[in-house]
């Protein structure tokens, strides 16, 4: 992989958000849940898929706060128009665990 100047990592907007509502994903392809999630006032609330159930269940998922890059173009994910990418690493079985804050921070502080 090629090295990234500070400058391009820059581009990439990375933010946190609150999940306000998560429904299942039953049509998607692979086990999904979709997720609205809040970036406060100056982003607003966003739509996305994200493929979590492993770790996950929608009932759970309200409140939670997650990070998201929120300055991709919009994909269509089935039914669902993603507008932002909730982020995520892989567990030992390679399941996706969501990045999360570890401290209240406000909604829509960006990663830097």
């Amino acid at each position: 992989m090629k090295d990234l100047s500070y400058e391009e990592f820059l581009k990439v907007d990375i933010r946190v958000g609150q999940i306000t509502q998560a429904e299942p994903y039953p049509e998607a392809r692979k086990p999904a849940i979709k997720l609205w999630v809040d970036f406060g006032p100056e982003i607003g609330t966003r739509k996305s898929s994200a493929r979590i159930c492993a770790h996950y269940t929608p009932e759970e998922l309200p409140g939670k706060r997650v990070m998201a890059v929120v300055n991709f173009p919009p994909r269509q994910i089935g039914k669902v128009m993603s507008e932002v990418l909730v982020l995520g690493v892989p567990d030992a079985l390679g399941e996706v665990v969501l990045l999360v804050p570890d401290k209240d921070v406000p909604l829509g502080g960006r990663l830097f």
